[in-house]
C-alpha cells in the first residue's frame, strides 16, 4: 500500500495571543486568518530556521507512524504583525520573523505528559522511543516530555531539538552512523519492551518515498538560509542523506535503545 504525505496549509498570522516562555525560543500562541489558535515557532528564534525544519520533519515523520501530532501548517507574518507588541524582546523576535514560520494547531485544554501518572503500551511507547532515536531527538526526557495527554490520547510536539546534526555538518552519512547516548534519557524507555516489533513496524511505514515526499515540503528559502552555500535541492538532499543512511542502518541504534534499556533493569 503507498502512503502519502498530505499537502501542508498556509495561514496567515493575524492576532498575537500569549507567548509561551519556553526555553530561548519563545513560541507563542497566536489566531490565524482560519479562525483557529496555533503554536508558532518563530523563524527569528535563536534557534533560527533549521529548527523549524526539524520541527516539520520529525512531526511529518510521527504522522507516518500513525502517531498523534496537532497539524502543522505554513504561518505568514506580516511586516505590520506585533508592533503594537509592548515587550521589546517579543517585538524583536516578531521583526525578525516577518515572512513564513511554523504553526502546530492548538490543543485547547491539553496537559503534559506525566509518566507517573499514564503508562502508554508497549508498542506505543518503542515506536515513540524508535522515532526518537531515528532523528536523534533529545528532547523528550522526564524534565520536559514534549508531550500533551489531549482527549484520552498521548500527542506529540516539539520536534526542534532533533536532527541537530545539520547544526555543525560535516559528512552527513557519516554522521548518521554515530551513536546518540541521551536515549537513555528517554521518559518512555522504561515501557519500551517491543523494541523489535516497533522496529518492524516503523521500518515498513518510513520508506524512501516518505522520506522524499516529507522532504519535498521543506520551503526552499529555509534550505537556501539554512546551507547558503547550498542551492535548495542540495540542502534537501542533505537531509535525504541523513534520513536514509540512518534508516538503512537502523539496527545501530535499536541496539542502542536495548543497550540503554538494560542498563535500567
Amino acid at each position: 500500500m503507498t502512503i502519502s504525505i498530505e499537502s501542508i496549509r498556509s495561514v496567515n498570522v493575524t492576532r498575537y495571543v500569549t507567548p509561551l516562555r519556553e526555553g530561548g525560543s519563545l513560541p507563542a500562541i497566536a489566531e490565524a486568518d482560519d479562525g483557529f489558535l496555533y503554536v508558532i515557532k518563530f523563524r527569528g528564534s535563536g534557534q533560527g530556521i533549521k529548527t523549524l525544519i526539524a520541527e516539520l520533519i520529525g512531526a511529518e515523520l510521527a504522522r507516518a507512524l500513525k502517531l498523534k501530532v496537532p497539524e502543522i501548517v505554513f504561518a505568514e507574518v506580516d511586516t505590520a504583525f506585533g508592533r503594537t507588541e509592548p515587550d521589546e524582546e517579543i517585538q524583536d523576535l516578531l521583526k525578525a520573523s516577518v515572512g513564513l514560520n511554523l504553526g502546530l494547531h492548538y490543543l485547547s485544554g491539553a496537559i503534559t505528559y506525566d509518566p507517573a501518572v499514564i503508562q502508554p503500551n508497549a508498542l506505543l511507547s518503542s515506536i515513540i522511543v524508535w522515532l526518537d532515536a531515528f532523528i536523534i531527538n533529545m528532547d523528550r526526557t522526564a524534565k520536559n516530555t514534549n508531550m500533551l495527554w489531549w482527549k484520552k490520547e498521548l500527542w506529540l510536539i516539539d520536534h526542534g531539538a532533533s536532527l541537530y546534526f545539520h547544526h555543525n555538518l560535516s559528512d552527513p552519512e557519516k554522521q548518521a552512523l554515530q551513536g546518540f547516548p541521551m536515549i537513555r534519557d528517554h521518559v518512555l524507555l522504561p515501557f519500551a519492551t517491543a523494541m523489535n516489533e516497533a522496529s518492524e513496524f516503523c521500518k515498513e511505514k518510513i520508506t524512501s518515498s516518505i522520506i522524499n515526499q516529507i522532504l519535498d515540503t521543506i520551503p526552499d528559502e529555509w534550505l537556501v538560509i539554512s546551507f547558503p552555500e547550498l542551492d535548495a535541492a542540495s540542502g534537501r538532499n542533505v537531509y535525504r542523506r541523513f534520513l536514509e543512511t540512518r534508516l538503512n542502518n537502523a539496527d545501530l541504534f535499536l541496539n542502542e535503545v536495548k543497550d540503554a534499556r538494560k542498563a535500567l533493569i
